[in-house]
């Protein structure tokens, strides 16, 4: 298997990390948003295994690091998935712009 080199690695990184604070920030459905954080969250998985691999091929921080994320994420989706659902049936709209104009 070729090595690949690092700044190719960290371009794709840094191309999807700024992918996502695109979304993140022109978006106004909650669900794109939500995919948006995914995204980034994948660039920072990408980096700590990029950097654990090419640093200390011996040692597997990066990746167990990683895996913190991964379960933190699929935490952080399942708990916004649940909030989206309550503001669509209460709402009837999963729109940003609509949420911030709730009154409690």
């Amino acid at each position: 298997m070729a090595d690949i080199p690092i700044s190719h690695i960290l371009f794709v990184s840094t191309a999807l990390f700024f992918i996502g604070m695109y979304g993140l920030f022109t978006r106004r459905n909650m669900i794109t948003v939500l995919m948006s954080i995914e995204i980034i969250l994948n660039s920072v998985n990408i980096n700590f295994v990029v950097f654990n691999k090419y640093l200390y091929p011996d040692r597997l921080d990066g990746i167990f690091f990683t895996i913190f994320i991964i379960t933190i994420a699929a935490a952080e989706a399942a708990v916004a998935i649940a909030i989206i659902i309550n503001l669509y049936r209460s709402h009837r709209s999963i729109d940003v712009e609509s949420a911030e104009e709730m009154k409690y």
